[in-house]
């Protein structure tokens, strides 16, 4: 191993040294300052006698005299199972106290790619507990579904509420025995404040939920370079997990708008052509290689989702990291700023909400066979109403007709009753199905076009309609 005192460079995160031997992309590399300090970095950019370094600690007390190591490997992850319960900084060492982690192998960050043949389509269902996701917008196993917030909405709240509650039913009705496969957690938190990752932590220990739990936190004063890094680390552990040890891992990640900025930081520094609104031209491929992570392999038991959350800059769903985000996955989850000021929990707006993968996740032996047909009708309804509220605004209550009032109150306690439910309830599929008929009831047996006739006859309760009216009266 060469050992060089070249460094000619120093330009923000990067460091710039001469080598007289070819040295591989994204090599891993230590940087030994003069005060003997030694951080990791990974080479960024190859060329012929110079090499460009990205060091994951921060540049600072670097100079001249500082001397660079090339190991020859990629960056690697340490997994073994027994990273469940434990909290990693962001770029995969133990900041909880605990033991060194003694690994069963030690995985490329990178990742290989999964075979698209080999791939075996997301139909089992994910319960999360939350009627909005659960009922309206179903999570499925292998399937990425993002959360598209803003600042200052409760993102943080649902992503703990959804790692907190999310199980897989039928592997809980299987029992213990040795065919189902265990449910984990994998937190990735990228460039998040202190005091978010103090409430994270609280929440993991209280609810218990770090037992099946692995969290890497980046923190906001972390180098934006390690940020690039944690995503990766926590999905090459994911991978492990579930392909591996046979886990269904759910992978929450967030901020991505955090990841994001961290890479156009770098792109700055490497003084590249930046593209749509100062991002990297190659971001959306960048994305891809994380969001695609997300799958089922066959003849494997084990499973990974991915739910990522980004913060939209300026509730602009129009800007280039949700754009590229809805471009890749399977829908997204809206987290509405009129819902919050409303204090509806969680403020989840299920009309421009859409899980692509939905349909092939729910019905008969997977939820319930009326749960299409309940979902359908409750979207329209909840449509229907929001677009009176409108009309509301312009003529008045007195001047719509008694169907078109029954309609506005359906959405209004759509809203109270069906989104609302706190961030400590967990509903189940069944709970979320009957309280969706419930509300439907309110309306008259004609108005439920969407609902095969037979099961308007088995569910609809005849004396939810009746109370309605004589309120009304």
């Amino acid at each position: 191993m060469k050992e060089y005192q070249t460094i000619t460079e120093i330009s923000g995160p990067l460091v710039f040294a001469e080598v007289d031997e070819p040295v591989g992309y994204d090599e891993v590399v230590e940087i030994e300052t003069p005060d003997g300090d030694t951080r990791r970095g990974q080479v960024l950019e190859s060329s012929e006698g110079v090499v460009a370094i990205q060091v994951f600690e921060g540049t600072g007390g670097i100079d001249r005299d500082s001397s660079v190591r090339f190991l020859g490997e990629t960056m690697k992850m340490p997994v073994t199972e027994d990273l469940l319960g434990r909290v990693l900084d962001g770029s995969g060492s133990p900041i909880d106290g605990g033991p060194e982690i003694v690994p069963d192998d030690r995985i490329d960050i990178v990742g290989k790619a999964i075979n698209p043949y080999a791939r075996e389509y997301p139909e089992e269902f994910i319960q999360t507990g939350v009627s909005a996701i659960d009922g309206m917008n179903t999570l499925v196993r292998g399937q990425k579904l993002p959360i598209f917030s803003a600042s200052g909405l409760p993102h943080n709240e649902l992503a703990l509420q959804i790692a907190r509650q999310a199980t897989v039913p039928e592997e809980e009705d299987a029992g213990d025995d040795d065919e189902g496969s265990e449910f984990a957690v994998v937190f990735g938190a990228m460039g998040i404040t202190q005091e978010e990752a103090n409430e994270f932590m609280e929440d993991f220990e209280r609810t218990g939920a770090l037992e099946r739990s692995v969290v890497f936190m980046n923190l906001a004063d972390d180098p934006a370079v390690e940020r690039t890094v944690t995503p990766r680390m926590a999905l090459t552990t994911a991978e492990y997990l579930a392909f591996e040890q046979d886990y269904h891992v759910l992978v929450i990640l967030t901020d991505m708008t955090n990841y994001c900025e961290a890479l156009r930081e770098i792109g700055a520094a490497r003084e590249e052509v930046p593209g749509r609104r100062g991002y990297p031209g190659y971001m959306y491929t960048d994305l891809a290689q994380l969001y695609e992570r997300a799958g089922r392999i066959e003849g494997r038991e084990g499973s990974v989702t991915q739910i990522p959350i980004l913060t939209m800059p300026g509730d602009d769903d129009t800007h280039p990291i949700p754009d590229l985000t809805g471009y890749i996955t399977e829908g997204q989850i809206y987290v509405d700023r009129d819902l919050n000021s409303q204090g509806v929990q969680p403020p989840v707006n299920v009309l421009p909400s859409l899980s692509r993968l939905m349909d092939d996740g729910i019905g008969e032996g997977l939820t319930r066979e009326d749960h299409a047909d309940v979902s359908d009708q409750m979207y329209a309804a909840y449509a229907e109403g929001e677009d009176l509220r409108d009309l509301v605004n312009i003529v008045g209550r007195e001047a719509l007709s008694e169907r078109d009032n029954k309609f506005l109150d359906f959405a209004d306690r759509f809203e109270a009753e069906f989104v609302q439910q706190g961030y400590d309830t967990d509903r189940s599929i069944d709970d979320t199905i009957e309280l969706g008929w419930d509300l439907l009831s309110m309306l008259p047996k004609e108005a439920l076009n969407r609902i095969d006739e037979d099961l308007i006859a088995e569910h609809y309760r005849e004396d939810e309609g009746e109370t309605v009216e004589a309120t009304a009266d």
